[in-house]
């Protein structure tokens, strides 16, 4: 069958990396990798799909559609239609966009466009505040591509005007984020959680920008 090549943006939301992916083997550091990669195959993903998440800034990137990625990804996955996602009883979403359920996934979660994935595994025994964060995070790269800080914003800030983040949820987000070390693309997790809890508590004070100087991207669509 006919090789296509394809240009491609990975990157991870928490960590540095080795990947064999979508048909090619690269090393990530930590920071934006751009590869020209050959992809083999009609829908042009390879058996192991690890990619943390594939960021997608228009022109000719392709990215797996929802049954590519599980076809590849193997029979351990699970497509929960938007509408239907459930996180310990609270209904969530992001947009029209559905959840891949798959605890072989290299992370807590990733995202490729148009869809998130949730590793089950991973997350089972995090509170549900940080399961939601996690969730969250994801999603809002969907909305403003890689940039882990406004990812990390996008989701507080859901969490605050849909009710389900406290500061005690707030505290146990900073001591889940801040075991993790930073990156070229990640600030340390410690610092993570700084910025985090100052825009937490500038939200529930009434204030809508940041100390930061960083300035968050909205909700997105609600539906």
């Amino acid at each position: 069958m006919k090789q296509r090549k394809f240009l491609v943006i990975v990157w991870t939301p928490f960590r540095s990396y080795t990947a064999n992916n979508m048909g090619f083997k690269t090393t990530i550091v930590g920071c934006l990798l751009l590869a020209a990669a050959a992809f083999a195959g009609a829908v042009g993903i390879a058996q192991s799909v690890t990619a943390q998440e594939f960021v997608f800034r228009g022109g000719g990137a392709k990215a797996p559609t929802v049954e590519q990625y599980m076809d590849r990804a193997g029979a351990q996955t699970k497509e929960v239609p938007h509408g239907a996602m459930v996180i310990d009883g609270i209904p969530v979403n992001c947009g029209t966009r559905p959840t891949v359920l798959n605890p072989k996934f290299d992370s807590w979660g990733g995202a490729f466009p148009g869809f998130l994935i949730m590793n089950t595994a991973k997350i089972k025994g995090l509170s549900t505040q940080v399961k939601l964060y996690i969730y969250s995070h994801e999603c809002g790269h969907q909305f403003i591509g890689a940039s882990e800080t406004k990812a990390d914003l996008f989701a507080i800030r859901r969490g605050v005007k849909w009710g389900w983040l406290d500061a005690e949820g707030m505290e146990e987000i900073c001591t889940f984020i801040s075991k993790l070390k930073g990156s070229a693309v990640h600030p340390p997790g410690p610092q993570r959680c700084k910025t985090m809890r100052t825009y937490y508590r500038q939200l529930v004070s009434g204030s809508q920008q940041a100390s930061t100087g960083v300035r968050p991207n909205t909700l997105g669509p609600s539906n």
